[in-house]
């Protein structure tokens, strides 16, 4: 078990943590939080757990919003889930479409890799909770152990079939936190 000081979990966030929608959340208003979410965060970060947001925004790139309302959605996002005594120590955001190739696109597993050297993490102690296969994926490549829940694209996703190799399936975040931490005090 990694030290306290590096216990961290990796969230995606459309769909996790908030409402996702197929035609972007393109502003403030747009980000609701998604019954349970803050609260789950709230108690990780209560047991020790340091919180990653590893998130595509490729609305950036597809011209639908900047950054300065990017920000704005993280800043009323990190506000609420601090009104109910959690932290969110860092977003991570791809802003590239598909079509730019990048590598910290997911499922591609930039973002993560970002995430394990600036917290110096062993990815297979690091959960990484998604909704989308591409969540899932970027997880597995580089050995996080992959947490699917039902919310957002997550019902889809288990529908399709094919997730990664030991991917545990959750209802929502909430029952991921509660699942989790029960898992820790065995």
């Amino acid at each position: 078990m990694p030290t306290s000081a590096k216990k961290i979990i990796v969230l995606d966030r459309d769909g996790v943590i908030n409402v996702d929608s197929d035609a972007y959340i393109k502003s403030p208003d747009e980000w609701i939080v998604l019954p349970g979410a803050l609260e789950a965060i709230a108690r990780l970060t209560q047991a020790g757990y340091r919180i990653a947001v590893a998130t595509n925004q490729s609305g950036i790139g597809r011209g639908l919003f900047d950054m300065n309302t990017l920000n704005a959605m993280h800043l009323k996002m990190h506000k609420m889930v601090a009104a109910v005594g959690g932290r969110i120590d860092a977003v991570f955001f791809c802003p590239h479409t598909a079509e730019d190739q990048c590598e910290c696109r997911k499922p591609k597993p930039g973002m993560l890799k970002m995430i394990a050297e600036r917290f110096e993490i062993d990815p297979e102690e690091t959960p990484c909770v998604g909704d989308s296969l591409r969540d899932l994926q970027a997880a597995a490549a580089i050995g996080c152990i992959p947490h699917l829940v039902l919310t957002g694209k997550g019902q889809k996703t288990l529908a399709a079939g094919g997730l990664p190799e030991g991917t545990i399936v959750h209802a929502d975040l909430r029952a991921f936190a509660l699942d989790f931490l029960s898992e820790e005090l065995e």
